[in-house]
């Protein structure tokens, strides 16, 4: 006790004076630092007086700790513990720096670990790290997984069976009474669901009918040169809209599918296509294809059948009538072709123009039976054995054969078409729309033509609607769109494109197209933009299929080793979605569900009716719609909710990679010419550091940063449109993409171009065939011309991924 006292009473001894430490300036070598001095008191002595303020100085300072008088030698202990911990410091800062940056990068591969590497250029972050607030605080967060869910529970066949059945029930041809009452429905049953919006457009447009007065003829020419037997055209309302109508006379030729190199192989066998009419099976490519290629030819008018070759000749499966024909339009393009270029809302005036795409021969479809009548008058050489139909009693020869002469009367009409809108707006980028649409008109029933389209889209408004009421508010706006003028060539939509464009390539993120989305349910084919697929493949791993239990819809269609060739494909011009990519540079998709071998008989006639189409399917037609609805929803989900688009931005640069292929086979020719591709490989190889640069920009950057996560996006959603070459004329060249489009400035052009280096007998003016503009074989200004085209659009998309112009290096 006695030496505890002891120490209690050295304790308060030592807390009795107050020690300071005081700085004076060091004189000497030392001058301008401060020393310390020590300035301890007892009691209440103080040498400083009242009110005295200290002067602050900043200059060098010699810091020493306080020291109280006569305990030096007391104190030297915690010297020693002062220089040791100086001495551990730097080990202590780098220990704590270590265990920091671990800790750091521990978990910044935990959270990116999570995410997800579609390809090699898709960025697509983990569902369940995009959420969103519930509209009940105490409801948590809103994860992918939990919109899946949600889809699934709202989604239902037995609203889409009796949608297809009811809508392929109603008559619904552009601008009839018909139409105008489905319209009022329509849009009262997008009014009853949680719409920010719902809203109808309405464009005058020329679309062309059939003469009730004076029907469409085919009859056989008499010796002396008149009329003579009419062949029964079975259905007069069966036409082909555009077509050019007068009168043509002329032999009759057979000419396969009516490609150009089948009109190729005609020549090769000595039947010369120019003056004649000819007679083309359906399939392979499109009525307006046809009936284009025939007048570049020389052709003077086109006969149209379906062959039972190309349909189902399976006895237990149904086929089409050997006395139906099939209808479709003839324009080479879309939208209305009296107005090219220009939007035709409120009956506008427009200098009178027309689209090039208008053909100007007359063209009309006819029925198998008619077209076996005719083939059996045929003479000439045996056609090919891969041309051979399966027409009864009909020896395929090439003909030339008896003179036929065709009257088409088609009268064109100034039409009302009504396209009908319902939206949902976005809580962060508004402003940018996921679209989704569907065909509604239809010529005859339409049940596979577009009754299913309009079924999947009502649905899906229903469904997503009713994730809206329980939380589901989706980051970028979605537009649900029923057009109109479909089977005209895409005329609803086509006009709105056009009276939009200057918006929509800013605004459209993906076009989702539902027209003729099941035609069969064994085969899945997906027609789509580059920037899609790896999406579309993500999607299809986590959709059943309709048909094969216990595996996904991926498993299904990619289950060979050339699936992939199978089931993704470029859009096609007769595609609904083809001129959202092409025409406004908005990247889009369409699926289609189909049968193996022969295509589904009755689309495009009027046996396409729901009972048609149920047998067809023997019974699966609800859940393979279904299929349908789960793909395109979960797209929408995914496009319209994940913070960073999911948009393959760096596929581009393996496009032209796959077409340089192609264009290496010329470095030779072009060389001995002095001309070169060099300038192409180097776009190319721009784009490419550009997308890499991209991503390496969005990998490092802060996710929850909303102004960079909008500013990527805007680069990523405007990919597509850089591939519009802003060289050329839309009114000119409507279709101005690179790849997808048609003109002198595509990459399919310059490659058709360079052929002619191969061919030597085209470039004499004589080697053309009468009727046909002679050609000058390859150009070397036209060649250069076409080389500057291709390069500086694939060079401007380079620098408008590369991002702002003061990080772009272009080496001119």
């Amino acid at each position: 006790m006695e030496r505890l006292r002891g120490l209690l009473q050295r304790a308060q001894a030592l807390s009795l004076g107050t020690s300071q430490a005081i700085y004076k300036r060091v004189e000497g070598p030392q001058q301008g630092s401060l020393e310390e001095e020590e300035d301890s008191s007892s009691g209440g002595g103080d040498s400083r007086e009242e009110g005295f303020q200290p002067v602050v100085h900043f200059c060098p300072m010699e810091l020493r700790g306080p020291e109280a008088r006569g305990s030096g030698a007391r104190l030297k202990p915690l010297g020693s513990w002062v220089t040791a911990g100086r001495r551990s410091t730097p080990y202590l800062v780098l220990t704590a720096l270590l265990i920091f940056t671990g800790a750091f990068l521990l978990g910044y591969v935990a959270f990116r670990g999570s995410c997800q590497a579609c390809g090699d250029a898709v960025l697509v972050v983990n569902e369940d790290v995009n959420y969103e607030p519930g509209p009940d605080p105490h409801q948590g967060p809103l994860y992918f997984r939990d919109l899946q869910t949600m889809f699934h529970q709202f989604l239902g066949e037995g609203h889409l069976e009796d949608t297809i059945r009811e809508t392929s029930s109603r008559q619904r041809a552009p601008g009839s009474a018909g139409m105008a009452a489905l319209v009022q429905d329509l849009r009262t049953e997008l009014s009853r669901q949680r719409l920010d919006h719902v809203w109808t457009d309405t464009h005058y447009v020329g679309l062309q009918f059939p003469d009730p007065e004076h029907p469409n003829t085919l009859s056989w020419v008499g010796e002396a040169g008149g009329d003579g037997e009419q062949l029964p055209l079975e259905d007069p309302e069966v036409y082909c809209p555009y077509s050019a109508t007068g009168n043509v006379t002329g032999e009759l030729v057979y000419a396969h599918y009516g490609r150009p190199e089948d009109l190729q192989l005609l020549r090769a066998q000595g039947v010369e296509p120019a003056g004649h009419l000819l007679l083309v099976r359906v399939g392979m490519v499109s009525f307006a294809q046809k009936v284009a290629w025939a007048q570049d030819f020389g052709a003077r008018g086109v006969l149209i059948y379906p062959d039972p070759a190309d349909l189902s000749s399976d006895s237990h499966k149904l086929s089409l009538s050997r006395h139906r024909a099939l209808y479709g339009h003839v324009h080479m393009g879309t939208g209305d072709p009296y107005t090219p270029g220009f939007p035709s809302f409120n009956q506008t005036q427009f200098p009178p123009v027309q689209s090039s795409g208008l053909p100007r021969i007359p063209a009309q479809p006819i029925s198998a039976d008619i077209a076996s009548r005719l083939l059996r008058k045929l003479g000439g050489p045996v056609a090919p054995q891969e041309w051979q139909g399966h027409l009864p009693e009909s020896p395929y020869r090439l003909g030339p054969g008896p003179t036929l002469h065709l009257r088409v009367n088609n009268r064109r009409a100034s039409t009302p078409i009504s396209n009908i809108f319902g939206c949902i707006e976005g809580r962060s980028e508004p402003d940018h729309y996921v679209v989704i649409g569907a065909q509604r008109d239809a010529w005859g029933p339409g049940a596979a033509n577009s009754a299913v389209g309009t079924a999947i889209l009502l649905e899906l408004v229903r469904t997503v609607s009713s994730m809206v009421s329980k939380g589901f508010r989706p980051r970028r706006s979605i537009l649900f769109i029923s057009w109109d003028g479909g089977d005209f060539g895409n005329v609803g939509s086509v006009e709105w494109l056009e009276g939009y464009l200057s918006v929509l390539h800013l605004k459209a993120v993906v076009y989702v197209s539902l027209d003729k989305a099941v035609l069969g349910n064994n085969k899945l084919h997906v027609k789509t933009s580059p920037l899609l697929t790896n999406l579309i493949k993500s999607i299809l791993k986590q959709v059943d299929s309709p048909n094969r239990s216990g595996q996904t819809l991926y498993e299904q269609v990619f289950s060979s080793p050339s699936g992939d060739a199978q089931v993704i494909q470029p859009l096609p011009m007769d595609s609904s979605a083809y001129s959202f990519t092409a025409f406004a540079g908005v990247p889009a998709v369409e699926f289609s569900f189909t049968e193996d071998g022969p295509v589904y008989p009755y689309l495009h006639t009027k046996e396409d009716t729901y009972e048609n189409l149920h047998a067809a399917l023997r019974g699966r037609l609800p859940a393979v719609a279904k299929a349908v609805a789960q793909l395109a929803g979960q797209l929408l989900i995914r496009l319209s909710h994940d913070h960073l688009l999911p948009l393959d931005f760096g596929c581009y640069g393996d496009v032209v990679l796959r077409h340089i292929g192609s264009l290496n086979e010329f470095s030779g020719d072009l060389k001995a010419r002095g001309l070169t591709l060099q300038w192409v490989y180097s776009a190319r190889g721009d784009y490419i550091r550009a997308a890499e640069k991209l991503r390496k920009e969005i990998y490092s950057s802060e996710e929850n940063d909303e102004r960079l996560t909008r500013m990527y996006n805007v680069r990523i959603m405007r990919v597509e449109y850089y591939f519009l070459s802003q060289y050329v004329s839309p009114a000119d060249s409507p279709f101005r993409h690179i790849f997808l489009g048609h003109g002198d400035h595509t990459l399919d052009a310059l490659l058709d171009h360079l052929r002619l280096l191969r061919k030597d007998d085209s470039a004499r003016p004589g080697g053309s065939p009468p009727g046909v503009a002679p050609s000058l074989g390859f150009q070397e200004s036209r060649f250069r011309r076409q080389l500057a085209l291709l390069t500086w659009t694939l060079q401007g998309a380079a620098n408008a991924l590369g991002g702002d112009v003061w990080n772009i290096d272009n080496n001119f």
